[in-house]
């Protein structure tokens, strides 16, 4: 049977950053706010959320990274909803937005979850922002949860592997993934 390594979905004692896009705030509003009632329904403080504003999508990446280098936070959700026009913007917005935040993720060893939308019409972001498909905010914090708990738990088996070994081990748990750790 295999050894089973999973996150919770708890967040007491935890410090989060939401970096949320203005532009079309009707619907990123709403994703901030399942965002927010989740983190807090899963025991993070009021007072242990920070949200920063930027003015669009494309701004998020940018952010993101200053955060989750600052230290400071478990982990960083980015929240956005670009929304298909008449030419191709939005998907050159897209593609750069998804690779920079995957990078940051990798670099800093620190979770940047991806809660942007990227629908076809507006009644789409509509029904993804609390409609009839959920609310994507709602599972960005999930997955922040799971995925901070998850890196904690992988963190401490490495430190206990590393301690029977006569390596050492510590270290902060949000680095388990660097790419310097990769032969560990």
């Amino acid at each position: 049977m295999p050894h089973i390594i999973e996150g919770e979905r708890t967040g007491a004692g935890m410090r989060f950053a939401i970096t949320v896009s203005r532009y079309n705030d009707t619907i990123t509003r709403k994703l901030l706010s399942g965002a927010v009632e989740t983190l807090l329904a899963h025991g993070v403080a009021d007072d242990a959320i920070d949200v920063a504003w930027v003015p669009g999508a494309w701004e998020i990446p940018l952010v993101a990274e200053r955060l989750a280098r600052s230290g400071r936070y478990a982990a960083v959700l980015c929240l956005g909803a670009v929304i298909r026009g008449e030419t191709t913007h939005d998907q050159h917005i897209n593609r750069q937005v998804s690779l920079s935040l995957g990078r940051t993720a990798v670099e800093t060893g620190v979770p940047v979850l991806f809660g942007v939308l990227t629908c076809n019409s507006l009644e789409q972001a509509i029904h993804r922002s609390g409609g009839n498909v959920g609310n994507k905010g709602v599972e960005c914090a999930e997955a922040a949860l799971e995925m901070v708990n998850l890196l904690k738990k992988l963190t401490s088996q490495r430190d206990a592997g590393c301690e029977a070994q006569g390596t050492g081990g510590g270290g902060n748990p949000n680095q388990v993934f660097k790419r310097s750790d990769a032969a560990v």
